[in-house]
């Protein structure tokens, strides 16, 4: 049965690790996670985005995250991340997912708050938890682009806020990372995130994980963040193996072949983050 993030995360918030979530695409990324995580033990969070759930469809990937949770030995929850709006979503909550982003963080502070709340007050009826997020990434993630000098850091007293009027369960913030790959090392903003989890008691989301080193994660979870999110860093090492594959093998032509070393490149970045987050035999 898919778990809502809520419940992965409070265990995670009380016990002091994160549990990571990775962006899935279709069958062969879904099963490199999910068999990395029974390999390690550790909870997972399934994520698709809205450029997925138009790649893919939402009955074939709630399908297949719905499988993964029945089959498998640990705990999954299947979560839309960065959606917009609350009408975009309705269609996956009908079918059963338990966990969703509504990102009106490009909004107006007032703005974000009416569209989050009216998202926790829908999806809190088919039982599944909400992220909001305040504040702004800079990058791009699916249909969201914050160009350079447009991005925003979470301040602490409006995250209090944010998340009393809004009911949320969970907050996303911006304390330097960003959505895609690093120029540079990130500059991250530990007091920032420090004031911000002694302003509010649900967990923290840390987007743009991707490229942030295992210490500065580990910093972030020692001072609060319960959820990491990773995706840029599980599509190179895919799309690297898949081009080596064919470049030794260039007549190949089953899928079964040229998916298996691509599958294993991905796995082997999960079982890293799984590290990182300290998720290592956390499963429930």
């Amino acid at each position: 049965m898919l778990k809502t993030t809520k419940e992965l995360l409070s265990e995670a918030q009380n016990k002091g690790y994160a549990v990571p979530q990775f962006n899935v695409y279709n069958l062969e990324t879904l099963r490199s996670v999910v068999e990395a995580a029974e390999e390690m033990n550790s909870p997972v969070i399934l994520a698709v985005t809205p450029g997925t759930r138009r790649f893919s469809g939402d009955a074939y990937m709630h399908a297949l995250a719905h499988t993964a949770a029945k089959v498998s030995s640990v705990p999954i929850a299947y979560h839309l991340d960065h959606h917009t709006s609350i009408v975009d979503v309705v269609p996956s909550l009908k079918l059963g997912a338990k966990s969703i982003m509504i990102d009106a963080s490009m909004e107006t502070f007032e703005n974000n708050v009416r569209i989050v709340k009216e998202a926790v007050e829908t999806a809190h009826g088919y039982g599944a938890s909400v992220e909001g997020e305040l504040g702004k990434l800079i990058g791009t993630e699916e249909d969201i682009t914050v160009e350079e000098g447009e991005d925003a850091l979470t301040d602490p007293e409006m995250a209090k806020e944010f998340v009393e009027r809004t009911g949320v369960d969970t907050l996303a913030v911006a304390i330097g990372t960003a959505h895609g790959l690093y120029k540079s090392k990130p500059n991250l903003d530990f007091d920032r995130l420090k004031k911000i989890r002694e302003a509010v008691d649900v967990p923290l989301v840390l987007h743009g994980a991707s490229g942030v080193s295992e210490e500065d994660v580990r910093k972030c979870i020692a001072y609060g963040v319960s959820k990491v999110n990773i995706a840029t860093e599980l599509k190179i090492p895919f799309a690297e193996a898949l081009r080596d594959y064919f470049k030794a093998h260039p007549n190949e032509q089953d899928p079964r072949k040229y998916f298996t070393p691509a599958k294993e490149a991905l796995k082997e970045v999960v079982l890293q983050k799984i590290r990182m987050c300290k998720s290592e035999g956390k499963a429930l």
